[in-house]
Parts: C-alpha cells; structure tokens; sequence
C-alpha cells in the first residue's frame, strides 16, 4: 500500500520538484536562515517567538541566503556563462540592495512611528493604528552578508549532496 502513488503524476511531480537542484537549495538556505534567525531572536529575548520563523527582517537575512543560493546553484548547473545565471545573479544583487536600502529605511521610519503614536498628544481612533507597524523590515550590511555567505554554503553542500560536484 505504500507505493501506491507510484507511477502517478503527483509521483512525477514530486519527483521532478525534489530533483530540481536550484530550487531545493533555495528553499533549504530559507529554511536554515529563518531557524538561525529564530534561534539568536531566542536567544537575545530569553523566550522563542515563532513569528521570527516567518517574519523578515533580523540576522541573518533569509532574502539574502535564498537568492544567493539559488544563483551559486544556477550558476553550478548551468554555468556562469549562462542567461539563467545571470538572471539570477541580477535578481540577487537587487533583493540585497532593497534589503539594506528601501526596506532597511521602511523599519527605521516604523520605529519612529510606533513611537509617535505612543506618545502623541492627539487621541488616535482610526483602524490603521490598533497595530503597531512591523519594525523588523530590513536588514543591516552584515545581516545581509551573513545571509549572502549561507547561501553559497547551502548551495555548495546541496551541489555534493546531489552529486553535482566532489570535495
């Protein structure tokens, strides 16, 4: 009963996702960042918050690790002289610089906000504030490097691990 779903489409499905290098090494470097990230967040605030698990934001950055991942494994499958590589690499290097800049900006200007409506002398009544604006958007160069560095780690180990190359 156990192989029933054998020679199924959900079978060559699931079987066509799992073998799919760039993609597994992308969902892994996500995964990992969002445990590491979890776990400091813990470890720093003597509790676990398992909205870290899925929040953005924080060390290291998981956007980071992701995109980083997914193109060192393109680039391992399908060369750096390829398009797909470079698109990749395109996607990555603005997804890090939107996470230092734009959204970095955005969880600043939260703070100040949050702040603002704490201490304002104006009584607020409006739905937009019965919840405070997320403060953890973006991310700090280092964050963003210390995911960047994940990545390649993810995607090199899962290269040896899909026998795509040898240490």
């Amino acid at each position: 009963m156990i192989g029933w779903w054998k020679g199924t489409r959900m079978h060559f499905f699931m079987e066509q996702l799992l073998s799919n290098y760039p993609l597994m090494s992308a969902v892994l470097a996500w995964f990992v960042a969002q445990v590491i990230k979890t776990a400091i967040d813990a470890y720093f605030n003597k509790g676990i918050n398992w909205e870290r698990m899925t929040g953005s934001g924080g060390m290291p950055s998981s956007h980071s690790s992701t995109v980083v991942s997914l193109a060192i494994a393109t680039g391992i499958s399908y060369g750096v002289d390829s398009t797909l590589f470079a698109i990749a690499l395109i996607f990555a290097i603005v997804v890090m610089y939107d996470a230092t800049g734009v959204r970095r900006e955005t969880g600043k200007q939260a703070v100040i906000l949050n702040r603002l409506l704490l201490d304002n002398p104006f009584s607020w009544t409006g739905k937009e504030f019965e919840k405070k604006l997320k403060e953890y958007v973006g991310h700090s160069p280092f964050q963003v490097l210390m995911g960047a560095i994940l990545g390649i780690l993810i995607a090199v180990i899962m290269a040896y691990v899909y026998g795509l190359i040898m240490i």
